[in-house]
């Protein structure tokens, strides 16, 4: 069976709130490649089926006893493959090239090493024969409960604390957060990186797409004056998954969490909460990953700093439903900073 046959599932897509329809941003990914810091994920050559290719050698599989759909989101096909050496799970998007699952390998891969919270370990990245590309990672057979939030935030802690950079903020390669390039040039300071390639590029994409003059000009105004936010704190570059809410959280057959579909890179570990108006961690998420990581002074003054970020890209990709939300922090921060 070909591959254009196999694959009728989907996979999940950074908006907690599905109602607003999609905006017309386009994926743009930079073609990237793996770095001597990473254990290469090889790149397989093109054969009519490549993904059953690998799974029948390097899978360590003699038989393919059944591929079945996964549900569940809108960017890319996943399914799952049964083999007599176990299930892998498969993605596939018809539309780009491999940099974009190259970027979520590394990522993932990033994570696995710390060996903190679990998350599917990635095992081969490469192009589709008729076009786009896949992905083939662990499978995990997901239970029926969610996962303990206070199990996560410990675990989430140590990652943070394990997952450490010497290069500064950002990642080995640009990435995506849902469909938006996200851009991990390496810098020293922690302010600049979030001002120009976290807010600015956000910033940016907004004037091009929707001519928001307004949330473009108020937005970089504020990008310019956050460093007072950040006085007395010591910074370091964390691992972070990066787009973590509800819908990238889930939990395993032993109810021990786990996390999915990350836009990794290094920085500032309270911008991992970025995504906390629909990740539902609560007080016990908190209180235990404090007890690990402990809180910073000034935490609760940039909480919505960090929410910005992801109120720009859902703004820029899900339209003008979400610009209020990011309006009303800009406003807010500008006038708490007399900026």
């Amino acid at each position: 069976m070909g591959v254009a046959m196999l694959h009728a599932g989907f996979i999940s897509f950074s908006s907690c709130i599905p109602s607003f329809s999609s905006g017309g941003l386009s994926r743009r990914c930079t073609r990237f490649s793996f770095t001597k810091l990473h254990r290469p994920l090889a790149m397989s050559s093109l054969s009519n089926d490549p993904i059953r290719e690998w799974i029948l050698s390097e899978g360590k599989a003699n038989e393919i006893t059944r591929i079945s759909p996964v549900g569940g989101g809108c960017i890319n096909l996943a399914s799952r493959y049964d083999t007599d050496a176990g299930s892998f799970f498969v993605k596939t998007n018809r539309s780009i090239e491999p940099s974009m699952f190259e970027g979520e390998a590394l990522g993932l891969n990033a994570m696995y090493e710390t060996r903190t919270v679990r998350v599917p370990k990635p095992f081969k990245v490469g192009p589709l024969p008729t076009g786009g590309s896949y992905i083939i990672m662990e499978f995990i057979e997901f239970g029926a409960s969610r996962s303990n939030r206070s199990v996560l935030g410990r675990k989430l802690a140590e990652m943070h604390k394990t997952g450490k950079s010497e290069n500064g903020f950002g990642f080995h390669v640009d990435n995506t957060i849902g469909s938006t390039p996200q851009i991990n040039t390496w810098t020293s300071d922690w302010v600049e990186f979030y001002a120009e390639h976290r807010l600015g590029y956000q910033l940016k994409l907004a004037r091009q797409q929707y001519g928001d003059s307004t949330i473009y000009e108020r937005g970089l105004r504020l990008a310019k004056n956050i460093r007072p936010l950040f006085e007395g704190v010591a910074i370091e570059p964390c691992l972070l998954h990066g787009d973590l809410w509800s819908g990238n959280i889930t939990s395993d057959r032993n109810g021990e969490p786990v996390i999915l579909d990350p836009a990794c890179y290094y920085g500032h570990c309270e911008a991992e909460f970025g995504m906390s108006w629909c990740a539902g961690f609560g007080g016990s998420f908190y209180n235990a990953y404090f007890e690990v990581m402990p809180k910073q002074p000034g935490f609760e003054k940039r909480r919505e700093l960090y929410l910005l970020y992801h109120y720009l890209n859902h703004y820029n990709l899900f339209g003008s439903g979400y610009r209020s939300s990011a309006m009303s922090i800009i406003d807010d921060y500008l006038l708490m900073l007399k900026a």
